[in-house]
């Protein structure tokens, strides 16, 4: 495996399990729990993992955010990869200006989710480092 391809491995961990956020169910505390393991144990700061969903999750998945379907695409992977895979090969700078804009406005839905892994992930870190 390329070292290229190694990485986009790892990037679609953290795409599957950002997708989770995008889920028209409510999470739950084992849910949260797998999202928050997913990003600790990637080679990711959780920082680059909020620029992932900014810029590559949140522009594929967030219009899930208002469509109350129950089933739902992003449980399947490779569509997910394809459609973020496409996302990126073809958006432009404006687009990517675009994306900010609505991720002010609608990022905001997924706040508490965020707040929930962002603590048990610190928690986590602190474990490791006693």
């Amino acid at each position: 495996m390329g070292m290229e391809e190694e990485s986009l491995e790892k990037r679609k961990q953290i795409w599957v399990a950002l997708s989770e956020l995008y889920l028209d169910t409510e999470l739950q505390e084992s849910d949260f729990k797998y999202v928050a393991t997913t990003f600790f144990e990637s080679s990711f700061t959780f920082e680059q993992i909020k620029d992932i969903d900014q810029y590559e999750v949140f522009p594929v998945l967030f219009s899930n955010l208002f469509v109350p379907a129950g089933e739902w695409a992003g449980s399947n992977e490779p569509i997910l990869f394809k459609n973020i895979m496409k996302w990126l090969e073809t958006r432009s700078k404006l687009d990517i200006f675009a994306i900010r804009c609505l991720y002010l406005v609608y990022g905001k839905i997924n706040r508490s989710y965020w707040k929930r892994i962002e603590e048990i992930y610190n928690q986590r870190d602190a474990g490791d480092h006693r």
